[in-house]
């Protein structure tokens, strides 16, 4: 555009140059006689047809009489003349520009997900490339908006069969979009502006970070009053349903769980170190930490997010999941990238207990992990007695103390004694072996603790 602006200037500058070189030419001229009495413009004083005739000569003849001024105006005209095709060439071509470049950016197809951090732009890889030809009915942002009916069909018209999970508004199917080519499509049905806002507010933050611990969104549908999101399929589903589902947690070794308290840990450090500015996920739990074929894990679910610095009283209701919202928040809607990692505690513990983060003792009575795990996690004689049986006696209890100690401390009532997800994330590195993700040799640790730490 700039270009085309200094394009759009260029007749100025000829007019001018045009200007000069007729008045220097002018001035310059040796038929110019001395004038001692105030002269007329061309305007004032016409040249006749007879005298112009008189005044023309032969090339390389001497001019001996004729007007100054009528070549003057001659130079005026020519000068005249040439801008004006100049200008309507400039123009026309102008014009054609700006066509073709309105054109290419609406045949755009898929494009890459813009990252918030430093300024720097993120491909989703293989899936956008794939998923390349499908149509769409427009965009929003940089995320793709898919129309309805492929919708319909990938999921054969909303099929029971293809549902993977149920929330109070929401129900996610698995769509098959094209040979080989699956995702996930979360319709939510909620009325309301807040269900509104919530959707519009997913969409944004989720077309503008990626991140290989967030699931990537793939693009969105509106149709009446439901609102769709389709994004990467997570074959293994929720870490809920693999800790507290049909299998009561028996896919999930020692290991593998703490790979993926270690894949959270980077999920969240992601959104409070590296965007700018940070979010606050505000509803992390085990059903919005989704696992793939390989158990890696990735954040789900940011229709609750905020940017720190937008929160506030008056703008944020209180919202999250009994059991894993922090005390401050719940006590005086105090909200800060502790809220998270307090929550991120709570999952911790139910990696390690396989226990449900809030538990009915009787009827009317519940009791809190955070509350009934506490003092047993500080008493090293009675952490091993509440461990997961699927898990107990697999693991190094040296590892199992870091662990309940990490847990610990991101649990705590005050908030400035938590630690950071930074921190977090550097104690279980050490914890986590090399091919899933960490630095621990299992060899190494198999040799030094005996036959039950092997695994």
């Amino acid at each position: 555009m700039r270009r085309i602006r200094l394009l759009l200037l260029f007749p100025l500058w000829v007019l001018w140059f045009s200007l000069c070189s007729s008045v220097g030419r002018a001035r310059m001229s040796p038929w110019v006689a001395p004038i001692a009495g105030p002269v007329s413009s061309p305007a004032m004083a016409p040249v006749s047809p007879s005298s112009a005739s008189r005044a023309a000569v032969p090339y390389g003849g001497q001019i001996v009489a004729g007007n100054p001024h009528h070549h003057l105006h001659k130079g005026f005209l020519l000068a005249i003349i040439i801008v004006s095709v100049v200008s309507s060439l400039i123009l026309f071509a102008s014009f054609c520009i700006l066509i073709y470049r309105r054109n290419s950016s609406q045949q755009t197809g898929f494009k890459t997900v813009q990252s918030s951090e430093a300024g720097k732009s993120l491909n989703l890889g293989p899936i956008l490339g794939k998923l390349g030809s499908i149509k769409t009915n427009g965009r929003k942002g940089s995320v793709s908006v898919i129309e309805y009916s492929i919708l319909e069909v990938a999921t054969n018209h909303f099929n029971e069969n293809n549902i993977l999970g149920e929330g109070g508004f929401s129900c996610v199917f698995k769509a098959q979009l094209g040979d080989n080519v699956f995702a996930a499509v979360k319709k939510v049905d909620g009325d309301g502006p807040e269900s509104e806002k919530e959707f519009e507010n997913e969409v944004d933050l989720m077309s503008r970070i990626q991140h290989p611990n967030i699931v990537s969104l793939l693009g969105y549908c509106l149709r009446g009053q439901s609102r769709f999101l389709v994004s990467e399929l997570m074959q293994n589903g929720s870490l809920d349903i693999q800790l507290h589902g049909p299998s009561h947690g028996s896919g999930l070794n020692w290991h593998r769980r703490m790979k993926i308290a270690l894949d959270t840990a980077r999920g969240l450090e992601y959104l409070h170190e590296h965007c700018n500015p940070p979010i606050i996920h505000r509803d992390l739990k085990s059903s919005n930490i989704l696992l793939d074929s390989n158990f890696n894990a990735k954040l789900s679910d940011f229709g609750l997010a905020v940017a720190v610095g937008s929160q506030s009283k008056n703008n944020i209701n209180l919202s999250g999941t009994i059991g894993y919202v922090a005390p401050e928040y719940l006590l005086d809607g105090k909200l800060t990238e502790k809220s998270d990692v307090y929550a991120f505690g709570v999952v911790l513990l139910e990696l390690l207990m396989g226990r449900k983060p809030i538990e009915k003792m009787t009827p009317g009575q519940c009791q809190s992990i955070v509350t009934w795990a506490m003092p047993q996690l500080t008493d090293r004689s009675k952490l091993p007695n509440i461990v997961d049986p699927v898990i107990k006696d697999t693991m190094n209890l040296k590892h199992l103390y870091q662990v309940a100690a990490v847990a610990v401390l991101c649990v705590q009532p005050e908030p400035s004694y938590r630690p950071l997800i930074t921190d977090v994330l550097h104690s279980l590195i050490p914890l986590v072996p090399v091919e899933l993700g960490g630095t621990l040799r299992v060899a190494d640790v198999a040799l030094r603790a005996g036959p039950k730490s092997a695994q």
